[in-house]
């Protein structure tokens, strides 16, 4: 278990300052007037609230959602292409739900915190066993991908094997995170998932005759899409959440929608790309890189929970990480990846 005693210099986290009168203080300094209805919405790295507005501008309805960016995550410059990019894929009519504009602006400061405010849109997780669903979320995606292939991030960073991977795995060692009884094991097992990922044609996307390199919406899970019944006006999906928007191959924002075995995965990858490929060609040579961009997400996932160790939400939400279990559990997840990276990749 990470110790208290590693995070003595931390002092308070800034979030302990962000309390519900200082989000509607917040709100106020733009022209949105709460009514004192708020409630925290399911967010670990930045901190979101459902706000019920008693006034606001023209244009902005009752009900918002206003979102606080972790300080010290992003730079001003990097938030503000995120939101550059949700307006592009606004205006190419994709539905993904972006910032809204008051006082000119998307992006706003209040005493510690950048934040921003969206519109409220409702749905539920897609039924990813429907191959309609899958269909349509496909070409939506494919839509994304245009719009992101138009252009280059230039402030935003790179899914890469250094980033996710290598950096990952020598931050958790070099702050002692992984427990003496396990270190070694893991440490083993993490390198020989490394090498696998650099023998792959990960390192190698983005250059000339490679894999292309696009502007993603980069944590394309199930969670982060919204479905709402398809009877309705507007009905399908929602894409929420760009906060992990960066460069990288295609297959990122495909990857994470699959599940259960190799059968299953194969069906919802056709579905997928049944819709993807009726408004953009995919490249096959991408199905090589699903296996690796798992295992650095896995490897990138056990940083990120160490790294956030001193906000309080984090003990209290994953109180089962740190353990000797839980690296120990890390192992075998790692092992089940190397096997999976000598395997054939899907094939559709």
């Amino acid at each position: 278990m990470p110790s208290d005693a590693m995070f003595a210099d931390a002092q308070r986290h800034p979030y302990d300052s962000l309390t519900p009168d200082r989000v509607l203080d917040a709100l106020d300094t733009i022209g949105l007037v709460g009514d004192g209805r708020m409630m925290a919405l399911s967010s670990y790295e930045n901190r979101v609230y459902q706000v019920q507005l008693q006034s606001a501008p023209d244009g902005v309805s009752e009900t918002v959602v206003a979102k606080f960016y972790r300080p010290g995550r992003w730079s001003e410059a990097q938030i503000l292409e995120e939101h550059a990019f949700a307006a592009e894929l606004e205006q190419a009519e994709v539905p993904a739900v972006g910032p809204l504009a008051i006082a000119g602006a998307t992006l706003h400061r209040f005493e510690d915190f950048w934040f921003a405010v969206s519109p409220r849109r409702g749905g539920r997780t897609p039924e990813l066993d429907d191959f309609e669903v899958l269909e349509w979320i496909g070409r939506f995606l494919a839509r994304i991908h245009s719009v992101g292939a138009a252009r280059p991030f230039t402030e935003r960073p790179t899914l890469d094997l250094q980033s996710f991977g290598t950096a990952s795995k020598d931050w958790l060692l070099a702050h002692q995170m992984v427990p003496l009884d396990v270190q070694a094991d893991w440490e083993r097992v993490c390198t020989e998932a490394l090498q696998r990922v650099q023998a792959s044609g990960l390192p190698q996307v983005g250059q000339a005759g490679g894999i292309a390199s696009l502007r993603l919406h980069g944590d394309c899970h199930p969670g982060n899409i919204l479905w709402t019944p398809t009877d309705r006006p507007g009905g399908g999906p929602h894409f929420v959440d760009l906060d992990d928007a960066r460069m990288g191959p295609a297959v990122q924002d495909l990857w994470m929608l699959l599940s259960g075995d190799r059968k299953q995965r194969t069906l919802q990858l056709s579905g997928l790309l049944d819709g993807y490929e009726q408004f953009r060609d995919f490249d096959r040579r991408e199905l090589a890189l699903i296996e690796p961009l798992r295992t650095l997400r896995l490897i990138h996932y056990s940083a990120w929970l160490a790294r956030r160790w001193s906000d309080p939400s984090f003990p209290a939400n994953f109180p089962w990480f740190g353990s000797s279990d839980y690296w120990q559990g890390q192992v075998v997840l790692l092992q089940d990846q190397i096997e999976a990276m000598d395997e054939a990749p899907l094939i559709v």
